[in-house]
């Protein structure tokens, strides 16, 4: 075991970067976050500036180490976790990127997935990598760079481009451009990556015009995967032990470390994971399936059910429509009134994810009347976010063929009470709340720890997670049937929008 104490958790979002120290007894020591902007040149289009997110990250590295009074030089190791599918294209001389990182988000190779279904690609790409044609993924980013950044094609064929997601920057940015690597567990998210040699898959990637010089090495989740090296606020050799996916960071987080397990993220989007064990499960109810992680060797998978907006629905409440000042408002703005007075709220502000998978769709208000005010739009914003985890939980128990008997949840938006009591009322299951809402950022800290000796073994591990409040159903089967009912009219309404609007172009 290491005789250093420490761990730091670079948490690394679609909003924000933020840092988590904690100790060897999981004591938290310090937190801190930096928020960056988002940039929308057209609609539907999403991205950052890579160097905004690396600077991001260095101020809540330096701020933790002042919050928590403790040295840079007690860290045993770094663990890093990430927003997934976000795609950055750099130069391996010097590391300059090409061009924005394209977002997750973002909606502007919705013409590349529609060219591969023409093609007759979909199964071939659904079989091997679990994953669905959607803009959502990596794979059609990088193509659309390649396509559309003059030069850049003949440059990346030439070696002289590298690409990663956002796990690939930090980790070639910290280590000083000496490992360009990525994990399992976002490599799972490209379209690249063939889910049973657990290595990318040249055929897709003949498919996708990306060049395999391009592509990062794939290693394991756990692992001492390089050092740090010439790092603003950090000393030289500090071990990085992890690299994960932020939703697979929040499965570990919550010590889901069996088959069977799962939970719920409330993000800037809401992504709900169940452990399936060391097979990938194929879906036929329109989920993922992805990588968990690998240690040692070792992987295991999950079905994961993704919802693309839900605390987002909140900042566009706050910063495009000006009805709150502060997220936390929502609340009690909607606390206001005693229900969202007809209203239904289908937050596809980018699209419908699972298990509809609808790039078309868009957002939608409906059952408006004369007397519908700011707190009806708060509680149906709510609603909204809820209603589509009750679409991924009932889709996850139709591939699994068992009924969840609860389900953790964690993120910061489960800070909302009202949100919390209104998806256990909707679910009709208790909705357990952990004592550490942020379980995305212990989640990378426990599996950089258990990389160098930190932690042995997950036994220690599962007393960690403690249930901070239980929210149980008060709603009965009927009403919550016809508040489903009222949800699902609304989407198909949405839908028949979106093919409309497709027809009329």
């Amino acid at each position: 075991m290491t005789e250093k104490r420490l761990v730091l958790a670079i948490d690394q979002g679609t909003t924000g970067s933020a840092a988590l120290l904690v100790d060897r007894e999981l004591r938290v020591l310090a937190h801190a976050k930096r928020e960056f902007p988002q940039r929308y040149p057209q609609p539907g289009w999403v991205e950052h500036d890579p160097e905004e997110i690396w600077q991001s990250v260095l101020a809540a590295v330096r701020e933790v180490f002042e919050r928590s009074g403790r040295s840079a030089r007690e860290v045993a190791a770094v663990g890093i976790t990430n927003q997934r599918e976000t795609t950055l294209l750099w130069e391996r001389d010097g590391g300059r990127p090409v061009h924005p990182a394209i977002v997750w988000q973002c909606r502007r190779t919705a013409e590349i997935c529609a060219q591969l279904q023409q093609e007759g690609l979909e199964r071939e790409f659904r079989d091997r990598t679990g994953l669905v044609l959607d803009p959502y993924f990596s794979g059609t980013k990088v193509r659309w760079l390649l396509e559309h950044v003059r030069g850049l094609r003949p440059r990346a064929e030439a070696g002289e481009i590298a690409f990663g997601t956002v796990d690939s920057f930090l980790l070639w940015r910290l280590t000083g451009g000496r490992v360009h690597g990525t994990d399992v567990s976002n490599a799972s998210r490209t379209l690249l990556l063939n889910l049973r040699t657990l290595d990318w898959d040249p055929d897709l990637c003949r498919y996708l015009g990306v060049p395999l010089d391009v592509l990062p090495q794939v290693l394991d989740t756990s692992a001492v995967l390089g050092t740090t090296r010439g790092v603003d606020g950090l000393p030289d050799d500090i071990p990085i032990g992890s690299l994960v996916g932020d939703q697979q960071s929040a499965l570990f987080g919550q010590a889901a470390f069996d088959p069977g397990q799962a939970k719920c993220t409330y993000g800037t989007g809401a992504f709900l994971l169940l452990n399936t064990g060391d097979r990938p499960m194929p879906s036929t109810h329109g989920l993922l399936t992805t990588v968990a992680w690998r240690i040692q060797g070792r992987a295991t998978y999950a079905l994961e059910g993704s919802s693309f907006i839900a605390g987002a629905a909140v900042q566009w409440l706050r910063d495009e429509l000006k009805v709150i000042e502060r997220s936390a408002e929502v609340e009690g703005l909607a606390r206001t009134v005693p229900d969202a007075g007809g209203c239904v709220f289908v937050p596809a502000l980018a699209g419908l994810g699972a298990p509809h998978w609808d790039p078309g769709a868009r957002g939608a208000l409906l059952g408006l009347s004369r007397g519908t005010n700011r707190g009806h739009l708060a509680r149906a914003v709510l609603d909204g976010i809820a209603f589509q985890i009750v679409d991924l939980v009932r889709a996850t128990e139709a591939d699994a063929g068992r009924t969840l008997p609860d389900l953790r949840v964690d993120g910061g938006a489960t800070a909302n009470d009202l949100l919390l009591q209104r998806q256990a009322d909707l679910l009709g299951v208790p909705v357990l709340r952990p004592r550490m809402a942020e379980t995305t950022s212990l989640g990378a800290a426990l599996l950089a720890g258990l990389a160098v000796g930190v932690w042995t073994d997950l036994a220690a591990l599962r007393e960690a997670v403690a249930v901070e409040r239980t929210f149980r159903p008060e709603l009965g089967p009927a009403e919550r049937e016809r508040e489903m009912g009222r949800w699902r009219a609304a989407v198909a309404a949405v839908r028949t929008m979106a093919r409309g609007a497709e027809g009329s172009r």
